[in-house]
């Protein structure tokens, strides 16, 4: 994983869910959401591109990217 930036830090240590984003554009672009970041990383895995990008949202709302699987 990526050196975190301190807001990713945040998210990630605050986090209320990951979500699991594929797609380019809004079109075509998918989510799922998942209560664990190994749970989301597992769902990326079963694609295996290494093209799911996995977000950590806060209760807040707030969001960041934390890696891809």
């Amino acid at each position: 994983m990526k050196p975190l930036t301190t807001h990713e830090e945040f998210c990630l240590k605050n986090a209320a869910h990951f979500v699991a984003a594929r797609g380019r554009t809004p079109t075509t672009r998918t989510r799922e959401q998942f209560a664990t970041l190994p749970e989301a990383q597992a769902f990326g895995a079963t694609i295996g591109d290494g093209r799911t990008m996995i977000y950590a949202v806060t209760t807040l709302g707030h969001s960041a990217h934390i890696t891809n699987a």
